[in-house]
């Protein structure tokens, strides 16, 4: 059985690092990467020794590459195509009365979100992405709140597969930072947020939680490492505070994580966020918003917490806490519980042998 997994190409945050983490576990004759533009994640696909197939799509509009893409299929003889994306999705929906195979999809994100803010394009696509979604045999949700979402959609419950993200708990092999280096103060109180910087990320409310406490006193710092079409907006709204920096894009995340205190999320909509579990083997507490399967990971406040989506009050308040914790030397067994916790429920062995599992119940 060779599953073929398809996506656009252009990702370069959580999807991409749970796709190569993924398809790592499988050997080349298993699974191949098909991405439609080259980009950072095929890049660093090859280099993991993923096969990865480009099919070169000229613009978001271009359905000439289909031809090389059915013909790959029939010539691979591939029995699954496994999607990841609106785009992809909708590509594949064009092929499935032409070509034979089962197919698979991943929900990394709420579809009804995914082109937010994007105008009366976005409610196109929005449209159009929920419709095609219907013709999918079978969904992979990365947490349970996902599924009841699908089933929300009209989804039926036999076809969804609840498959919670895993890693590897490993210590990933860098060049350590100091906080020096990465123009933080060596005394401060340093929460690290990694996320694109997109409206759904919700950069305004880290923002704004940060300088209630800095009007408190406390010496926070917050680091946030991404990038994305809102990295001129959040430029604007921080410019006068040089306790928040923004890093662009890196790729030493575990690195910029150990010399945190803590980690942000302020997302109005996730899946399961992998760089909580990235935070969790870097053994540092996180505050994050209520959204996709974080509950999970945070089943009680002994590992971090959890404040409701847009409530910039109770972020503070949550990120206060943390700020004793520290103060009380606390901080640390906070971070110790929680990488446990992860270890033991969200390992890649877990991750891989129920993708397989569903592969073969479902194919």
């Amino acid at each position: 059985m060779t599953i073929l997994h398809l996506i656009s190409g252009g990702e370069t945050g959580g999807s991409k690092n749970h796709l190569i983490t993924l398809l790592q576990q499988f050997s080349k004759e298993e699974v191949v990467l098909g991405v439609l533009q080259e980009g950072q994640l095929s890049n660093e696909a090859r280099k993991a020794g993923i096969q990865t197939v480009v099919f070169n799509q000229t613009s978001r509009y271009d359905f000439s590459f289909l031809k090389k893409l059915s013909s790959f299929i029939q010539k691979n003889h591939i029995h699954i195509v496994h999607t990841h994306g609106p785009r992809a999705n909708f590509f594949t929906y064009l092929l499935k009365n032409f070509v034979m195979f089962r197919w698979f999809t991943t929900i990394h994100s709420d579809p009804t979100k995914d082109f937010i803010k994007g105008g009366i394009k976005g409610k196109i696509f929005t449209s159009l992405n929920m419709r095609v979604i219907k013709k999918i045999d079978h969904f992979f949700a990365v947490s349970h709140r996902f599924g009841e979402m699908l089933e929300g959609f009209g989804i039926k419950s036999d076809k969804i597969s609840i498959i919670y993200n895993g890693i590897s708990f490993a210590e990933p092999v860098g060049l350590p930072v100091t906080r020096e280096q990465l123009g933080l103060n060596k005394d401060a109180f340093v929460v690290t947020m990694v996320a694109r910087y997109h409206p759904i990320k919700n950069h305004p409310l880290a923002f704004d939680a940060v300088n209630k406490l800095r009007d408190e006193g406390i010496p926070i710092q917050l680091y946030a490492i991404g990038d994305g079409p809102e990295r001129n907006h959040l430029e604007k709204l921080s410019d006068d505070r040089d306790y928040i920096h923004l890093a662009g894009f890196r790729q030493d995340i575990h690195e910029c994580l150990k010399v945190s205190d803590s980690l942000l999320l302020t997302s109005d909509s996730e899946s399961f966020p992998l760089v909580l579990l990235e935070a969790a083997r870097a053994k540092i507490p996180v505050v994050t918003t209520d959204v996709g399967g974080v509950s999970a990971l945070l089943p009680s406040q002994e590992f971090g917490y959890i404040a409701p989506t847009g409530d910039v009050e109770k972020v503070a308040n949550y990120l206060r806490k943390l700020y004793e914790s520290k103060l009380s030397g606390d901080i640390e067994s906070m971070g110790e519980k929680l990488y446990q916790h992860a270890k033991h429920n969200f390992s890649l062995e877990q991750l891989e042998q129920a993708t397989r599992n569903a592969y073969r119940k479902f194919s």
